[in-house]
């Protein structure tokens, strides 16, 4: 029998724009030993996420940026292979930050023990994952969505978007999702948001402001662009803007054309006592992880919540895949299973 090795994808070069091809590199190395109090993986499921993109760049942002000839970033779910660390045997499923990659090793303590019989196990890379809890804690921490309020929400039939329409219906607000495309707003209606609308229609404006007729008093920052111009008229007095992503210029390469217009909008932030706040969800994480957990399993598993996986299958589709979730082209959570 050959000996096994790690098949992985590393950056190549910083993408100038849309990640291109050339930007990837696809190799292979010996399996990595662990040592002690860590354990060798074997990964089955990979996520994709918008947040790697930037990453991929040198800018300063919330996280270090990956240095050329980096493993791929991203969370993965993955088989216990071999153990060093007490506790933790072959065979078991845990939720870890192998990147792009079919083997990693990993500290013991940074993983997350996956149970298949509470959900599947995807789920901790998505509804019970990150972007789950960047919903929960996004809306709870900011949103605050109220009864009777309204909420709207950017890239709605996404991992993020679609836990914050339906936990926003659980808190008795009423839910506009916005995406792009007639399938991903069907998609929202069958999920129960109250109005569903695609951003791409030439009325989107219009077609927001008769689905908001009171007014947004939540919006959920996603994407910016075009939505948040439609979106900033209609914010009633106090509203609250958690500003999670803004994939509309993940890879852009300069600043948009016209005038510039920073001083209108704190205008209308003073005006209106508006609370626009950026977050990058750990900062909560030791406050809220137990009770979002335990909350949204609840609403998994009792059907208040549901979800989407968009699944390409194969490590080196990864590449292709990313690429095509920047551009918005899955319905669901990103995900590269590995077989």
């Amino acid at each position: 029998m050959s000996t096994p090795v790690n098949h992985r994808i590393r950056l190549a070069s910083r993408p100038h724009g849309v990640p291109a091809p050339e930007d990837f590199v696809h190799d292979s190395a010996p399996l990595p030993v662990p040592g002690l109090g860590e354990a060798l993986l074997r990964t089955l499921h990979i996520s994709l996420d918008p947040y790697v993109r930037g990453r991929m760049s040198d800018a300063r942002s919330y996280a270090a940026p990956m240095e050329i000839g980096d493993v791929i970033v991203g969370a993965t779910v993955a088989e216990v292979v071999a153990s060093e660390a007490e506790g933790l045997a072959p065979g078991e499923i845990v939720l870890g930050y192998g990147g792009w990659q079919e083997y990693s090793v990993e500290p013991a303590a940074t993983l997350r023990r996956l149970d298949p019989a509470v959900a599947p196990v995807t789920t901790a890379l998505g509804v019970l994952g990150m972007p789950g809890f960047t919903a929960y804690a996004g809306l709870r921490a900011i949103g605050k969505p109220q009864q009777g309020e309204t909420l709207a929400v950017a890239a709605a039939a996404g991992p993020v978007g679609s836990a914050v329409g339906q936990i926003a219906r659980l808190r008795g607000a009423r839910a506009i999702g916005i995406a792009g495309g007639e399938r991903k707003v069907e998609h929202l209606r069958g999920l129960g948001f109250d109005e569903a609308l695609d951003h791409r229609a030439p009325d989107f404006p219009g077609r927001l402001a008769a689905a908001s007729p009171r007014g947004i008093d939540v919006y959920f920052e996603n994407v910016g662009g075009a939505v948040w111009d439609a979106v900033l008229p209609l914010l009633n007095e106090y509203a609250r803007v958690p500003v999670c992503g803004l994939a509309a210029q993940y890879s852009a390469t300069s600043l948009p054309e016209g005038p510039d217009r920073s001083g209108q909008l704190l205008g209308q932030v003073l005006s209106r006592s508006l609370t626009l706040r950026g977050f990058i969800q750990r900062e909560f994480r030791e406050e809220m992880q137990e009770d979002f957990l335990r909350e949204m399993t609840a609403w998994v598993q009792d059907g208040s919540v549901r979800y989407a996986e968009d699944v390409t299958r194969g490590l080196d589709r990864a590449p292709e895949a990313f690429v095509g979730m920047l551009r918005g082209d899955n319905l669901g959570k990103a995900l590269v299973t590995l077989g």
